[in-house]
């Protein structure tokens, strides 16, 4: 019988956003937990949040209890479909002919600094 690799913090998707209500960062690791931590930094967040992780784990192996499969990295094309309101797309085509670009060259500069 094949034996389990032993999961680890890295191993689970870890997500560190910033929260306009909450007006600092907060850190969740779906599927593990929710929202668990928060702090004034990203990087803050990040290592609150891999102890946190770690804890789970331990807890887990230790209770015997089972932990969700790690999520295996998504291989991402570049491409999605993205359907606006006319009035947008006419917004953002003007924009886009002013900045002399493309319309997608446009919006992915724009997406890119979210």
């Amino acid at each position: 019988m094949k034996q389990r690799k032993k999961a680890v913090a890295r191993d689970y998707l870890r997500v560190v956003e910033w929260s306009a209500e909450d007006r600092c960062f907060v850190g969740s690791a779906p599927p593990l937990i929710g929202r668990c931590c928060h702090g004034a930094t990203e990087a803050g967040v990040l290592r609150q949040l891999k102890r946190i992780v770690d804890e789970w784990i331990r807890l887990a192996d230790k209770d015997g209890g089972g932990l969700p499969a790690p999520e295996q990295p998504a291989s991402y094309s570049g491409r999605f479909l993205l359907r606006v309101p006319a009035p947008v797309h006419q917004a953002l085509a003007l924009k886009a002919r002013a900045a002399g670009k493309s319309l997608n060259a446009y919006c992915a500069e724009k997406l890119a600094t979210l």
